[in-house]
This record gives structure tokens, sequence and C-alpha cells, in this order.
């Protein structure tokens, strides 16, 4: 995720003629569809923390001059997501005369509608990449684990991207570009995508929450201690199930924001790449920067992050696939 990410949103509070809206906190108006969901044990706890330090130590550095760690790192994420139960391929693609892949698991039917799920692999050159984006890796291994068990009634693909950071960000280079592109071209109907991007830096210390505007510190939280969701206006809905279905699944407070494409940093990252291809899409993360110190950093290491936590945004997102896949297709 990039540092300008959430540049633009404190100007976009002031431009109500744009059609942002800010959901922090507010409870669901309708009560979300039913979803089958538990609490996590200290396995899964584990299981989060572990994958995050193999992704962030053993497989260092991860970044686009490192093809052969980024190998090393597919063939694990590959790995789990077989043992989970998924149907596991690779979408292989080149750039700069270099091999690079996306590592692909369908859970669920064949055929038919789908859900996607993504998360970069890659990270910020010189960076450890705990946070930024080992975290959501590890989100999405654990999810696998949980659809492995239950497996959804609707076809859900859980995909780890890579080439999602510089230099490659916002080109048509990006590991999810090149999915959502491959997509679009064969006619596969997404009923929504979920962009897991950094789930993994949580804190109660007041004041530890930034914001593009002093201001803006007023109404919403000023610590760090929520997961956020983001979409854009006129998706359907969708920001708005997957902050609900997630609010009602831990108690991990849950923030969301609507915000139209033009607005300056609410794409950057995979989701965006959906949005391009004209699939509705939300990104689910920490808030990056905002919060987080570590933010592409070395520091960003794998003993910063609070995994009880980051368990809880896990146990959000599977409730939001479970009720995205049970929920009738919106009108595309």
């Amino acid at each position: 995720m990039r540092r300008r990410a959430w540049m633009g949103v404190g100007a976009a509070v002031l431009a109500a003629g744009l059609g942002l809206a800010w959901r922090w906190g507010l409870p669901p108006a309708t009560a979300p569809a039913p979803v089958v969901h538990r609490p996590a044990t200290e396995t899964e706890v584990e299981r989060l923390r572990a994958h995050v330090r193999m992704l962030s130590e053993t497989f260092h550095p991860r970044d686009s001059r490192h093809p052969e760690n980024l190998e090393r790192a597919a063939d694990y994420i590959a790995g789990h997501l077989a043992r989970a139960g998924g149907h596991v391929e690779s979408q292989h693609f080149r750039v700069d005369g270099r091999d690079y892949r996306n590592v692909i698991a369908r859970f669920g039917p064949e055929d038919g509608e789908r859900i996607v799920v993504g998360a970069h692999y890659d990270s910020a050159r010189g960076t450890p990449g705990a946070d930024d984006n080992a975290s959501g890796v590890a989100g999405l291994l654990e999810l696998a684990a949980r659809l492995g068990r239950q497996p959804p009634l609707l076809r859900v693909d859980l995909v780890a991207y890579t080439l999602e950071e510089p230099p490659h960000f916002r080109t048509g280079n990006m590991g999810s570009a090149v999915h959502a592109r491959s997509l679009k071209e064969a006619g596969v109907r997404v009923r929504a995508m979920v962009a897991l991007e950094m789930l993994g830096h949580f804190t109660d210390v007041p004041g530890s929450q930034e914001y593009p505007l002093a201001a803006l510190k007023l109404k919403y939280p000023d610590t760090g201690h929520f997961i956020g969701v983001v979409g854009t206006p006129g998706d359907g809905g969708l920001t708005d199930t997957v902050a609900e279905a997630m609010r009602g699944a831990s108690p991990l407070p849950v923030e969301s924001l609507s915000a139209p494409r033009a607005l300056e940093g609410v794409d950057f990252s995979d989701h965006g790449s959906f949005w391009a291809q004209g699939y509705r899409a939300v990104m689910v993360t920490d808030t990056a920067f905002f919060r987080n110190p570590r933010y592409h950093e070395a520091g960003d290491t794998w003993d910063t992050l609070d995994y009880a936590r980051m368990a809880q945004a896990v146990q959000g997102v599977y409730a939001a696939v479970r009720t995205l896949a049970g929920s009738p297709s919106p009108a595309q």
C-alpha cells in the first residue's frame, strides 16, 4: 500500500458533492445475512504469527529485484492453500524478462460466479514487510483454513498477488491487474473482490491514529484500535455489507469509508485493479501509515504486530465472505 493512499481523504470530507460517505462505527441499518463463524483459537493466532514471521524473515527481501525469494514465498503460500483443501494453480507472467506468478486457490464449486479475496505477497524494497503485507497473506491463509473446513456455496478464489509495490504499482504489471484483466477477458462474473491490505497493527494509545486533517479527530477515533473497510459509492452496497458482517463477527471495531474513484488514494491497492475492470471491490486495512510508524521501513517486523486482533479481523473477513456468498447477485 502506498503512503499517499489516504492523502486525499481529508479534502474529500469537505467535498460532500463528490459523494464521499464516512460510516465510522455506525450500527448496520439492516441485519446482515446469517453467517457461520466461531471465535479464533490460540492455535489460529499462532499460525498467523508463524506465517508473518516466515514471510518477513525467511523470504526477505520479497521485492521485484529478488524473484527467487518471491518464488520461494509463492511455493510456501501454495503449499498451505493446498493443505487447507484449496484447488491450487499458478498464473504465470513475465515482466522485464523475469518470471513472476500469482497463486490462486479455489474453494467451493468449480463453475459459476465467484468471490475473490486477494493479498499481495511482495514487499517494498528494503523492508521485511510484516504488516505490509505479510499480515494480509497470513490472513488469506487462515481464511483458507476456515473455508477448507466448511466449503462455501459460491466459488471463492483466494489469490496471493505479486508486484503490488513500486516500481510496478498502478501499472498493468501488477499481479492483481494481470488477474483482473484475465477474468474480464474470459467473461468471468465476480460478485465481489476483497483486498486484504495490512491487517496487523493495532494500538490503544490515545492519539495513535492520524488523519489528513487534524479536525477529523473531533469525529473519528484517535486511537488505532479498529480495522477499516474502504470502498466506492455506487458499489451496490458492498462496502456496507462487508463492514456490517465484520462488525457482527468479533469485538474488533470496524470503520468504513466510501469515496469516488476520482478521489486520490482510495484505489491504491489490489482492489483498484478490479475497479479498473468494472468489478465491485473493497479494501480491508489497518490504515497503514496513519497508524503504523514502521510503514515501509526496516522496522516493519513480525514482532511489532497484534496477532490476537489480526485474528479478529480475519474472523470478520470470513463472516463477510460467507455473507456475500449467500446473498443474491446484484445487477451488473
